[in-house]
This record gives C-alpha cells, structure tokens and sequence, in this order.
C-alpha cells in the first residue's frame, strides 16, 4: 500500500468474546473521533446473545460489519475456522492495520493471518503474563506480541516481559487500560438494588464466576471445588451466573444443591458489573475480573495459582487463593479483614486509555504510510 491507499483503508478490530468488546469500546470511539475509517469483525467465538450481541448494545459499539459465527469446539477445530474466515475477510477488505485484544482464540488467529498477509497488527493487552504455558491463554498472548508491530500495554511489569522476550522497546506503548475505560464510562449505571432485587439476591452475597479449564473440565476437579464454594455458602448466599463453559460439570457436580448458591445465566455487561459493584467478595478465575474490582474497590478472590494481572495484588483488592484457601479468606474478605485493598489505582487506569491508544495508532499509521 502506499500513504494514499493506507489513508484510505480501514482499522479492523477483530472481536471475538466477552472481554474484548469492553476493551475495544473506547478504543472505536476514540479512533472515530479522529476521523479513522474502522470495520469491527465478530468472529462469533462467544455467540450466546448474552455473551456477545448485547454487548454490542449496552457498549454503544457498532454494529459488527461481519460476523463469522464460527462458536465452539476444540482449540484446534475453532482455530482453523478462525484462520479461514479471517483469512477471506482481510484479503476482501485491505485492513491497513488490524487491532486485535487480549488473549483469546480469536487474537492469536487474527495476529497470525495479519502477520501472513504482511498486515501491520496492533495488540492491546499486550506483554501481560502469567508464566503458565499450560493455560491456552497464556500460548496465544505470547505469540501475539511476537507478530505484533504495536505493543499496547496496560501495566508497566508488561513493558519489561516483552523486552525480557526481545520485543523491540519502540513497538511497546503503556497506554492504561482501555476495560478500565469503560467501566468508568457507566458507572453510573451500575444499579445495584435493581440487579440484586431482580436476581433475588439478600443484600450480602458473594459473586462467583469460574469458567478456567483447569477448574470446570475435570469432574473430580470441578466437584471438589464445588464443595468448597458451598463451604463459602454456609458464610453467605453465592450468586453464579454460569458460563457456557463448564456449566455441566459444574450442575453435574451439585453446584445448585447448596440452599444459598443462586445458579444464574450469565448477564449482560452492566446487570454483571451491577452485581460485581455490590458484592461483599468475588470468587472467580477470570482475568478481567480482578482488574475490574481493583477499581470497584470489592475483594477478589482468585482462584488459580498465578495471574497474569499482578498489578491487581499490588495494586488493588486481588488476592490468589487455592481451593484449601477459599472458605478462611472469603470469611476474611466478609470480616472486611482485606489487607490486600488499596486506595490508589494503577498507573494510567484513568479512563483515557482509548484516546492514547488512538494517538498510537495514527502516529503510527502517518509513519507506515510515509516509509511505504
């Protein structure tokens, strides 16, 4: 392409679950108040309406200009559907840049069909690590950096894991972290008493969301601990909206035989972040999560043996926890006995990592242009 041709052609940011349309909301609105020319690809890899779609509508993203529907299956079977589909959607559309999120199959197919057809990519969530290479995670945001040319970094430890990895110290940008933008955005909307009214949840409960294979796919795994989040049952009602993922495991474990744990379907971005806001702890293995309540201010137990957020220990309400672990500190975390809460937030979680990500971007982009 030349500069002309680069001007012209569009930003695409691939979408593929959850947490990479948060993420990618004040990254879209920030480009389009530059005047950027944009196309949003779903790739369909989260495809129940509530998992996805209505993301789209409480986030004010736009319409996707595609979606692939490739939905579920084995890593290999989804990726392959992914690298096809993106394969034909970036020869159609020219992309001069793809953006891609966090750590997802679809990120790492995206990346890697990009890279092939000598398409500049850019990574945001970049150099994030949990040094856990049996985690599929863990495998795709590795090698997503490696074939990105923007680093797009949330938290200073990542700037040092990608020099760590050769990563060339001018593709790496701390720009804060664009989920953090968004939860500031609505916050406002987060109405707790409609959500735990309409839930019939008490005013004190705990939060779960588990979903990790390491923890949902075993039987024996997933029913030990199911056992422990009823021992954390006994200390207050547990509310868990259920992910695809592991919802039958976890059912066929007992998860609904405790009285006090209130099985959900999952919920939309803000009905959840709703329900995250008043909760007395949260119980999960999710990655967003702990940042999300870092900035709530509401202690999280993590329950995994790394994380690839460690920003939200030091700097947040975080904590990881094993299963022995979970019921001792969730009766700490509802004593309010929490010396892992912190007032101060991480550096440049300000809720203007979108318009730094977009000065990335074009500055970039102008550059690539004048050099081809």
């Amino acid at each position: 392409m030349n500069r002309r041709e680069i001007e012209l052609a569009p930003i695409v940011h691939v979408l593929g679950a959850r947490p990479n349309f948060v993420k990618a909301a004040p990254v879209i609105d920030a480009l389009a108040a530059r005047g950027a020319e944009q196309a949003v690809v779903h790739t369909g890899q989260h495809y129940d309406e509530r998992m996805s779609e209505i993301f789209f509508t409480e986030l004010g993203l736009p319409e996707p200009d595609v979606n692939l529907g490739v939905g579920s299956g084995s890593h290999a079977a989804q990726t392959a559907a992914l690298l096809t589909g993106l394969e034909q959607e970036f020869t159609s559309r020219s992309p001069a840049l793809v953006i891609v999120y966090g750590d997802v199959n679809s990120t790492i197919a995206a990346a890697l069909v990009a890279a092939k057809l000598q398409i500049p990519v850019a990574h945001v969530e970049a150099g994030l690590r949990s040094f856990d290479m049996t985690m599929p995670e863990e495998v795709n945001r590795r090698l997503t950096d490696q074939l990105s040319d923007l680093c797009l970094v949330t938290s200073p430890e990542a700037v040092g894991h990608l020099a760590n990895e050769g990563v060339p110290v001018e593709r790496a940008h701390l720009v804060g972290n664009p989920m953090i933008d968004t939860l500031l955005r609505n916050l406002d909307a987060f109405d707790t008493g409609r959500v735990r009214a309409g839930l019939g949840l008490p005013a004190r409960y705990v939060l779960a969301t588990l979903h990790r294979p390491a923890n949902v796919d075993a039987p024996d795994i997933a029913a030990e601990l199911v056992g422990h989040l009823h021992g954390v049952a006994d200390l207050a009602d547990v509310a868990i909206p259920v992910h695809p993922r592991g919802r039958a495991t976890l059912l066929a474990a007992g998860l609904d035989a405790h009285p006090r744990v209130h099985v959900l379907e999952p919920l939309g971005y803000i009905d959840f972040l709703a329900a995250v806001r008043g909760a007395a702890a949260v119980v999960t293995d999710s990655g967003g999560l702990q940042e999300e309540t870092t900035i709530l201010g509401v202690p999280c137990l993590t329950v995994r043996p790394n994380t690839e957020r460690p920003i939200t220990i030091t700097h947040g309400t975080n904590r990881l926890v094993t299963f022995e672990e979970l019921v001792p500190e969730a009766r700490k975390a509802l004593e309010g006995d929490d010396p892992a809460r912190a007032e101060r937030r991480p550096p440049l979680w300000d809720g203007q990592a979108g318009p730094r990500i977009a000065d990335v971007v074009m500055e970039f982009l102008g550059e690539y242009g004048a050099a081809r």
